[in-house]
């Protein structure tokens, strides 16, 4: 069996691809739990953790992959930072001068029980956390986002890019209430 990083992007996103399921109870636990050891691996940094994406809002199907935002100071180590979460099992994704995303939970085999996108920014680059609450408070919003993802499944369950960028237009969109609102 190939190692995953022997593999290209069309094979990876065959063995990965998007898949939508009802929303899962366990997802919150799983999520607590990780930020959990997320807190104690990253504690000198004193980060701040959330459960982000759609994981994280009740009402709708998600992909069951729980991401996870961990905000540290725009000072810190970042490359002390990689080098402890990579030492504790994730894999480096991508990374630039404000940002980095790891992910844990994917096998030669396809997905693992559980399965983890940390997303690291600096402290108060969290639109996430505002497009979560806005969906967990505004249900028709959130199923307006349920439907549209499910139309984007048939032609992007293996192209992550496509379907990321497809949905673009309507996260753009709930973001702008908060720029009102400021």
């Amino acid at each position: 069996m190939r190692q995953l990083n022997e593999m290209t992007l069309a094979e990876l996103w065959e063995l990965f691809p998007i898949e939508l399921t009802p929303h899962n109870p366990l997802w919150s636990e799983w999520a607590r739990d990780e930020i959990r050891s997320l807190a104690v691996l990253l504690v000198d940094y004193r980060p701040v953790i959330n459960h982000i994406g759609s994981t994280a809002i009740s009402a709708i199907q998600a992909k069951p992959i729980l991401d996870i935002l961990v905000e540290i100071s725009p000072d810190a180590d970042w490359t002390e930072v990689k080098n402890i979460m990579e030492n504790h099992g994730y894999i480096c994704m991508s990374e630039s001068d404000s940002r980095m995303s790891f992910n844990r939970g994917y096998t030669p085999y396809g997905y693992a029980e559980q399965v983890y996108h940390i997303h690291f920014h600096c402290r108060g680059d969290n639109d996430e956390v505002y497009f979560r609450d806005y969906l967990n408070a505004h249900p028709d919003e959130a199923c307006e986002y349920e439907r549209l993802k499910l139309g984007l499944l048939p032609r992007s369950r293996n192209d992550r890019d496509g379907y990321t960028a497809a949905k673009t237009d309507f996260i753009k969109h709930i973001l702008s209430q908060n720029s009102q609102n400021k």
